[in-house]
């Protein structure tokens, strides 16, 4: 961009200057003098002011730019729009504000036909990309041209964002795109390899986060790309053992959330983020049974010690011990009936059993205490609001160790014996010595297959 700057006029040149270093004052003089310089550009690319401040994170010339008659969607030399330049150095409120001034977010670029959520993905901006994708789902977007569709879009060598995110280590943004309906299993057209799925391209770059995640939301470990290999194979190839020890197909399954159940799409924050604390959690219980007796290693899950409250010392939390498993304190409530339960106990009563993609309808769980069918879960209350936000940030990752005692199980007694398969195994993933707490690579770009 400084070599572009050098073949401008003088006066050209101070005004550009002035926009990416966020030179206020001497933009507005500028522009004041002669009302043609808003729309110049830079000579061989073809960056407009709104492309070079939108780049640099200049929010307050931004701003005062867009109150100028320029459109939100100029195009520079590559047919890429100011959003996407601030989706892809991640310039937080310079996205919102483009947004906020009706940026189209279906654009897509001469380089690669990519969008800014591609790039969003890509570069692993994942506030950036939250933000897109809310402005999608409450805009035109998503009544014309369809939100999941959106989510889905391709780019001109069909990979979809979750496909980018997957193969350049982005494990934050394959959970967001995920969560906003993302096909798990979608393939690929030309990028990297024909016919591969995100879990191909996670374990191609071997990002154990990023197969976590994928695997936590059904992605099939059998699937082929065209050239017939399943992921394990593609880790082997790579030498990323770990990743190829929880993909291979003979190891155990680990367990998915329950997307298809139609009260899971409607959980609050608070109870969402429990469930999947205890998802993660005894998912990687499984993978410590995985890795077990075996040459691999993998670098012990962080925790914090502040996080083991006092309430594995309190005796008037007795009262609030799952009835269940006897292990976790309660932190869901069915609100239907009001029967309280933990996270893990409630996730086994989910997804026990691996959702069937083909089936259009799941018989939702029901109360193992009043055999009422759950519709509805929301986060246990134990008195104060001050109580509700402990137990979410604090107890639902905290290891409670108490020897199991004899407590009275009159109210529907009987109906815990069709969950003790599940529990019993969900008690060993979940409540005994996890901290709860995601890891997240911290990964550098890495080797990129591709410019974006």
């Amino acid at each position: 961009m400084g070599q572009e700057l050098s073949c401008l006029s003088s006066h050209e040149h101070n005004l550009f200057s002035a926009v990416q270093h966020g030179d206020l004052e001497t933009v507005r003089t500028l522009l004041d003098g002669d009302s043609a310089l808003p729309h110049q550009t830079t000579p061989y690319d073809r960056q407009s002011l709104l492309h070079i401040a939108a780049a640099n994170g200049q929010i307050e010339i931004l701003s005062m730019l867009l109150d100028q008659p320029l459109h939100p969607d100029l195009l520079n030399r590559n047919k890429q729009t100011p959003l996407m330049l601030a989706a892809m150095r991640g310039k937080i409120f310079c996205v919102k504000k483009l947004l906020d001034a009706g940026a189209n977010v279906l654009k897509f670029d001469s380089l690669n036909g990519r969008t800014c959520l591609h790039y969003a993905a890509y570069h692993g901006h994942s506030e950036c990309l939250q933000i897109i994708l809310s402005s999608a789902k409450s805009s035109h977007v998503a009544a014309s041209w369809g939100y999941a569709r959106f989510v889905n879009i391709r780019d001109g060598r069909g990979a979809t964002p979750l496909h980018l995110a997957a193969r350049q280590r982005r494990p934050d943004c394959v959970h967001i795109l995920l969560d906003n309906g993302a096909l798990v299993c979608a393939t690929t057209g030309g990028h990297g390899y024909p016919g591969s799925t995100p879990l191909h391209l996670a374990a191609r770059g071997g990002s154990l986060d990023c197969v976590r995640e994928l695997l936590a939301w059904g992605a099939d470990r059998l699937q082929r790309d065209n050239s017939g290999r399943i992921p394990y194979s593609v880790a082997m190839k790579h030498m990323h053992n770990v990743c190829a020890a929880l993909l291979n197909p003979s190891s155990s399954e680990p367990l998915v959330w329950p997307s298809p159940l139609k009260f899971i799409s409607e959980l609050n924050q608070d109870a969402k983020f429990l469930l999947e604390r205890a998802l993660m959690e005894a998912n990687k219980e499984r993978e410590k049974r995985i890795l077990k007796g075996t040459t691999i290693s993998v670098s012990p899950f962080h925790s914090d010690a502040g996080a083991e409250s006092d309430i594995s010392e309190a005796d008037d939390d007795d009262n609030n011990l799952c009835s269940i498993c006897f292990e976790q304190v309660c932190t869901m409530e069915v609100q239907t009936c009001g029967h309280q339960l933990c996270a893990h106990c409630t996730l086994s009563l989910c997804c026990h059993n691996k959702p069937n993609p083909n089936t259009d309808s799941v018989t939702p769980p029901v109360c193992p205490f009043c055999r009422g069918p759950i519709s509805r879960l929301t986060v246990a209350k134990f008195g104060s609001s001050d109580d509700l936000d402990h137990d979410v940030n604090e107890i639902s990752s905290s290891k409670i160790r108490r020897t199991r005692r004899s407590r009275n199980l009159s109210e529907g007694s009987s109906s815990f014996r069709g969950l003790s398969s599940a529990v019993g195994s969900l008690g060993k993933l979940g409540g005994r010595g996890s901290s709860g707490r995601i890891a997240v690579d911290d990964d550098d770009d890495g080797d990129l297959i591709d410019k974006p």
